[in-house]
């Protein structure tokens, strides 16, 4: 499986030059860290060759949220959010998220 997990620096809001300067740097690691230590197993053989890809960016709070970007198994899935949320990330919602929801 090819893990790939993505920093969205552009926001909602804008916030101060050098605020956003030390938030862009701790999302970078944070999504690096993602990528090279916690989602290293997924990465292994056993797994599908699917590929997994995660979003990382900023909520109006400045909480780190996170979004399974593509189709993967359900039980990824669940592994990638219950990793996630131990590490204080929060669930992205979005509207489109919320319409494709509706739809079901």
């Amino acid at each position: 499986m090819t893990v790939t997990v993505l920093a969205i620096l552009e926001t909602d809001f804008i916030p101060q030059k050098n605020l956003a300067r030390v938030m862009n740097d701790r999302l970078e690691r944070a999504a690096r860290d993602l990528e090279q230590l916690h989602l290293k197993s997924l990465q292994g053989k056993g797994f599908s060759t699917d590929d997994l890809i995660v979003y990382l960016s900023y909520n109006p709070k400045y909480k780190v949220r996170f979004l399974v970007v593509n189709d993967v198994p359900a039980d990824i899935e669940y592994f990638v959010n219950e990793l996630c949320g131990r590490l204080g990330y929060l669930q992205w919602k979005t509207s489109l998220i919320k319409s494709i929801e509706s739809l079901d």
